[in-house]
């Protein structure tokens, strides 16, 4: 479902993936809500770095989507400022985590009753997992290919959030072994795929992108 939300700096280009109408998932982990379907959380999820060509269509993103789409839940991504057809200036990081909070407002304002949970890849996730430490509201963190030295994660390691982790074995931007040692500091509950020979963009990786998701987090309820 193509949308705009409203932004602190304008207008974002946005999509809206929910489940099926009547769609069952998890009997006791899927909420009713006042569009006809059920779900069991509403999740927004931020893209890849705008100025090296990321965008709510990175095909990462779009079958990170479809996923959670696919085990239950309504998945929000949108362009950030400055990207697509979304208003605004790109800031580096301070407005897109205005952006990313907008996010949360206009599912939490749709859904309020559900679980939100925040995702993303790469800057996106930096975005994504910083902002939803911060908001009491978001209880599950998800987060693709962070780049681990080039952003402080360090608020993300120490919240006792659950966090999920999928990650490249070959990943050019955030090797392998900084996310093992993140990792391995990471406070519980925490799970970790690593994707066989996956580079940071997962090429010819994606589908298995989308398989670890409904792998991690199929089952899991808040």
């Amino acid at each position: 479902m193509l949308r705009e939300i409203a932004g602190p700096a304008g207008l974002l280009e946005a999509l809206l993936d929910e489940p099926s109408p009547g769609r069952r998932v998890n009997q006791e982990g899927l909420l009713e809500h006042g569009h006809g379907g059920t779900f069991r959380a509403a999740v927004a999820f931020a893209h890849p770095h705008p100025q090296y060509g990321g965008t709510m269509h990175t095909k990462v993103v779009y079958q990170s989507a479809k996923a959670l789409s696919r085990i239950g839940c309504a998945v929000l991504r949108f362009n950030f400022r400055g990207a697509g057809r979304s208003a605004g200036t790109f800031s580096g990081g301070p407005g897109e985590m205005d952006d990313f909070r907008a996010g949360l407002d206009f599912l939490h304002d749709r859904y309020p009753s559900a679980p939100l949970w925040a995702g993303g890849m790469s800057f996106g996730a930096w975005i994504a997992l910083t902002v939803g430490v911060e908001d009491s509201r978001v209880s599950t963190l998800i987060g693709i290919a962070p780049p681990l030295s080039r952003y402080d994660f360090g608020a993300v390691g120490r919240s006792r959030k659950p966090k999920f982790f999928i990650q490249g074995e070959r990943d050019e931007i955030c090797p392998l072994r900084e996310m093992r040692e993140f990792y391995a500091r990471a406070a519980e509950p925490k799970e970790l795929v690593v994707i066989d020979t996956a580079n940071h963009l997962f090429d010819g990786k994606v589908i298995e992108v989308a398989e670890a998701i409904e792998e991690l987090l199929g089952d899991w309820s808040d």
